[in-house]
């Protein structure tokens, strides 16, 4: 794995991926993010992305894992730490969504009390018992539901307006 050369996208496909849409345009950093890090979040892998690559590809984690599954799966999958143990939330709202920004640390309250609990292995039945015993998650997961689009919009559009931190694009 390249380290020291910046992770290059093709403009076509900047261009290509935003015509198809704000979550597409995202997911083409993300997807170059992901074959960087050999499509696997490590200690070894982490270093190969900077701090603004990581954020976009916290989001995307992010937003699957909830749209899917909520806050459990998205803890039980093994990325409570990466989302709430970093400054994921803060940076949030240093890229313009101070809502969303709260929600996560609404989200994190959550998951500081419960860490242990959360992040444990358990079985089918007992990760479906997480559902009733966490229902503090499900305002947060509705309102973030609500507000995907606009939350997602947002970042699209920070992206699209900082370029430079999050790959170099090269020309056709």
């Amino acid at each position: 794995m390249e380290t020291d050369k910046p992770i290059q996208i093709p403009e076509e496909k900047v261009i290509e991926a935003a015509q198809a849409g704000m979550d597409e345009f995202l997911k083409v950093f993300t997807d170059a993010y992901w074959e960087r890090i050999g499509g696997s979040l490590t200690a070894e892998t982490m270093p190969l992305l900077t701090g603004e690559q990581h954020v976009l590809l916290g989001y995307q984690i992010f937003r699957d894992e909830v749209l899917e599954g909520g806050f459990v799966q998205l803890i039980q999958n093994g990325y409570g730490p990466y989302i709430f143990e970093n400054p994921f939330a803060k940076a949030m709202r240093l890229f313009g969504m101070k809502e969303f920004s709260k929600l996560i640390y609404k989200a994190r309250k959550i998951y500081d009390a419960h860490k242990d609990d959360l992040t444990r292995d358990c079985t089918d039945e007992e990760f479906m018992a997480m559902y009733e015993r966490y229902e503090g998650f499900d305002p947060l997961e509705e309102t973030f539901i609500e507000e995907e689009e606009d939350i997602t919009s947002t970042l699209a559009h920070y992206v699209d307006e900082h370029l430079e931190l999050f790959a170099e694009i090269i020309p056709a």
